[in-house]
């Protein structure tokens, strides 16, 4: 599903009222892997609908997901951040997620476009869709890399932060 699909989804809950029963984030992930396989991690960036900026690739996030998950391949670090962001939208009270993602498989795969044929993405898979059911609306949506830097940075920081001896998870929630 592109991203224009949903052009104005804050002004869509501001106009209908329904802000508290509509409650959502738009989602931004990624995935790395310093060698394929290599050091992986994974970056989320969520933003609350309600906000005007919400869509600008430059707004900085409500909540993030910044996790080192060891060696791993760069796809099962892109599910990772998916499933992921999933579990804190739904964890913050999220009625409905709006992804935009820089993985075309993943885009693909979720909407049920393309099938999942490696067998380390299909638990992954597996989880994202069972997460996804309990909204009431999702949508998710290619976007070029370039567009996708906050996610991408938060998903550097942790391989960064990891083999400096840091933790391997930071998740800030609202109000964090």
């Amino acid at each position: 599903m592109s991203d224009t699909l949903f052009p104005d989804l804050a002004a869509e809950a501001a106009d209908t009222g329904k802000d508290r029963a509509r409650h959502g984030y738009l989602i931004r992930t990624d995935g790395a892997a310093r060698g394929n396989p290599g050091p992986a991690s994974s970056g989320a960036a969520l933003f609350d609908l309600r906000r005007p900026d919400a869509r600008d690739p430059r707004a900085v996030p409500d909540a993030s997901i910044s996790d080192f998950l060891g060696v791993q391949t760069n796809n099962v670090a892109e599910y990772t951040g998916v499933v992921r962001a999933l579990e804190l939208a739904r964890e913050l009270g999220a009625r409905e997620v709006h992804m935009l993602l820089d993985s075309k498989l993943i885009v693909e795969q979720l909407a049920g476009r393309w099938r999942v044929k490696d067998a380390k993405l299909i638990p992954l898979w597996t989880a994202a869709r069972r997460t996804l059911a309990g909204f009431d609306r999702w949508t998710a949506g290619h976007v070029p890399r370039a567009q996708n830097s906050v996610a991408d940075a938060l998903a550097n920081e942790a391989i960064d932060r990891a083999q400096a001896g840091g933790p391997a998870s930071v998740v800030r929630r609202p109000g964090d």
